[in-house]
């Protein structure tokens, strides 16, 4: 096992050290990071390289971490504001679909790897960061609890017009999350085609509808 890593970190230890040799700076990590990656990665069924290339929000977003500080308020708000021309509203104007098939693809984290096949259905893997329904005793912290979610916000009927703010936020927050928080890490599940619209307003009835366990 450990002989099998250090092979497996060969290529990575030569490159890193042609870069501090060169005597540059981040530039030259960079580029040996680009090239093992390059060389390491295939396309395997459904997964493609594309995954590999960043955008232009995650490029901002990623280089403000390495540097330890939050992206400056104009850049950020260019971010969100293009983020949220991106999200479309349901095409039939309703935001609500069946809890207990949302609670489904909370629970599940299959799809878009390249062991799944093409058809198979994704899962949100909402619990792998939230906490929601009380009874679920596996659950993530890196995303704030879910729990009494639409209670907390006082929706006690999602289709009623009081709840109009606080359900077309939730919708777009799962369409692009990044339309609120430049940075977020939270999937953007219907940008990014990993949630259709019927998934999404399965999800949308966990968190709103009344009868969900996330609101008891």
């Amino acid at each position: 096992m450990k002989k099998t890593f250090a092979i497996a970190l060969f290529p990575f230890v030569v490159l890193a050290l042609g870069a501090c040799s060169t005597g540059g700076a981040g530039a030259d990590y960079d580029q040996a990071h680009a090239r093992v990656v390059s060389a390491s990665f295939q396309p395997n069924g459904i997964a493609t390289l594309d995954y590999l290339t960043q955008d232009e929000a995650n490029r901002l977003c990623s280089a403000a971490d390495v540097a330890g500080k939050p992206l400056d308020e104009k850049t950020a708000k260019a971010i969100e504001e293009a983020a949220l021309k991106t999200i479309k509203m349901p095409s039939d104007g309703k935001f609500i679909g069946d809890w207990k098939e949302g609670e489904k693809i909370a629970q599940s984290g299959r799809g878009l790897t390249w062991t799944d096949d093409a058809k198979t259905v994704n899962g949100g893997n909402c619990y792998n960061c939230h906490q929601m329904d009380k009874k679920e005793i596996s659950f993530g912290n890196l995303g704030p609890s879910l729990y009494n979610y639409g209670k907390l916000r006082g929706v006690s009927d999602p289709d009623a017009p009081a709840s109009k703010a606080v359900v077309e936020y939730t919708w777009g927050k799962l369409w692009n999350s990044r339309a609120y928080n430049a940075c977020s890490q939270m999937p953007r599940a219907g940008h990014k085609g990993i949630l259709n619209e019927k998934n999404l307003k399965d999800v949308m009835a966990l968190l709103l509808d009344p009868k969900s366990p996330i609101n008891q």
